[in-house]
């Protein structure tokens, strides 16, 4: 007898739906998810290692991802448009190796507020007039003019064909945009670079001679000054330009408790302030007089404060501080430059060479090796369209006005070192 079967339910028939995979983003997708800041300092290492010749503004641009493809090329790695973190790091290192061996730094013009990027181991000598400032070797081989001019209704195109004939020019090399202009060639026995632009009647430009003897060091400098020049910074010939979204400057650690002296307008208008390696500041206290503000970091360990004991400054300082990322190839390196001083104010000194971007606030120390005051950058002040009137570029505020400040605030500064590099810190200020 068989036993009937019994059916059972039909097994469900489950429909597999693909699932696609996560859309990969563009190259110009990752670049914009990185901060400003990192895209300014990667443009600058592209310019340095000659990939990128286009403005260093921090924007995404095609521009800038085709730089990254032709450097990955360049080292014999998928030219993705996007570095990895390895690429990144050797691009970084190169670039600064390359700004250290000519003395990059980024500088504002004194008189037209221009900001350009000068190697100042080529060209350590400066001289400024009403007109501009030129920055040459000590030989003349190489040398460097902003030059500034009124001009009734320029163009690009104008002022291209004017600067064609200036005496013993040989132009090989010709770009004319609506907005600037780019010449090169040869001028007697050296080659030439010339970049120019306008903004109402108001003419900038930017020139380069160097020796055909020093092509091979100079020619890769050439490119990055180019892509560094912003001759209009400031918008219109009027007022201070806008402070950085992202700001850094140097402070001076002067008591064990985290007491950290500092530049007010570096500081100023900040959603947050940070001490690298430390952590988030306050702000306790600020002189509008002489640009001073006072911060505090809690719970810091290890600190070494800068003893402040000093006399009267004399003729010449050495400025410890710590450059912008941008003009170190991102690093964070303690470095120290050469001053010249000269009196404007009681408590104030004009420095001449201005110390880097970045240095603000950084202390200056004398022959004798003791503090000596406080190095602080000034932003560039034009009185009106038709004169430019500068404020001092670069100032220190004397070691009594600096103790005075202080001792206003309650703070003890007990320190008892000399080792100005051990006492200063670099301040992050980021702004909305």
């Amino acid at each position: 007898m068989t036993t009937p079967q019994i059916p059972g339910p039909k097994p469900k028939v489950v429909q597999t739906v693909p699932v696609k995979p996560p859309a990969l983003q563009t190259p110009s997708e990752t670049a914009d998810g990185m901060t400003q800041a990192e895209r300014l300092s990667l443009q600058s290492d592209l310019a340095w290692v000659g990939q990128y010749n286009g403005a260093i503004t921090g924007d995404v641009s095609t521009r800038m991802v085709e730089a990254i493809k032709e450097y990955q090329k360049l080292k014999g790695s998928k030219p993705t448009g996007v570095l990895n973190p390895q690429e990144r790091a050797v691009l970084a290192e190169t670039a600064r190796r390359k700004q250290d061996s000519v003395g990059w730094k980024i500088v504002t013009e004194m008189t037209s507020g221009a900001r350009l990027g000068i190697p100042g181991k080529l060209v350590p000598n400066q001289t400024t007039d009403a007109n501009g400032s030129k920055w040459t070797s000590p030989t003349g081989t190489v040398q460097v003019l902003l030059s500034r001019r009124k001009e009734a209704n320029p163009t690009t195109a104008k002022l291209a064909d004017a600067e064609k004939k200036e005496p013993n020019r040989k132009v090989d090399y010709t770009v004319v945009k609506p907005d600037f202009f780019v010449l090169s060639g040869l001028q007697g026995l050296k080659k030439f670079y010339v970049r120019g632009t306008f903004k109402g009647d108001e003419v900038r430009i930017m020139t380069i001679l160097y020796d055909q003897a020093t092509e091979n060091t100079v020619e890769p400098v050439v490119i990055a000054m180019s892509s560094a020049f912003n001759a209009f910074p400031t918008g219109p010939l009027a007022g201070p330009a806008p402070r950085k979204t992202v700001e850094y400057g140097t402070g001076i650690v002067v008591s064990d408790d985290g007491a950290i002296v500092t530049d007010r307008l570096v500081t100023d208008s900040c959603l947050a302030i940070t001490i690298a390696g430390f952590g988030s500041a306050d702000r306790l206290a600020e002189d509008k007089e002489h640009d001073l503000a006072l911060l505090h970091i809690y719970g810091a360990r290890g600190l070494k404060p800068l003893s402040l004991a000093g006399g009267l400054a004399k003729t010449s300082v050495d400025v410890v501080g710590i450059a912008d990322p941008q003009s170190q190839g991102g690093a964070a390196g303690v470095s120290s430059l050469k001053g010249a001083l000269a009196p404007v104010t009681s408590s104030d000194s004009a420095l001449s060479p201005p110390p880097a971007v970045g240095f603000s606030g950084a202390p200056a120390i004398d022959s004798d090796g003791k503090f000596a005051g406080v190095a602080l950058l000034k932003p560039a002040v034009l009185a009106g369209p038709a004169t430019a009137v500068p404020a001092s570029q670069a100032v220190m505020v004397s070691a009594e006005t600096v103790r005075d400040f202080l001792k206003a605030n309650a703070v003890t500064a007990n320190g008892t070192s000399t080792d100005a590099k051990a006492a200063v810190v670099r301040v992050i200020c980021v702004r909305k």
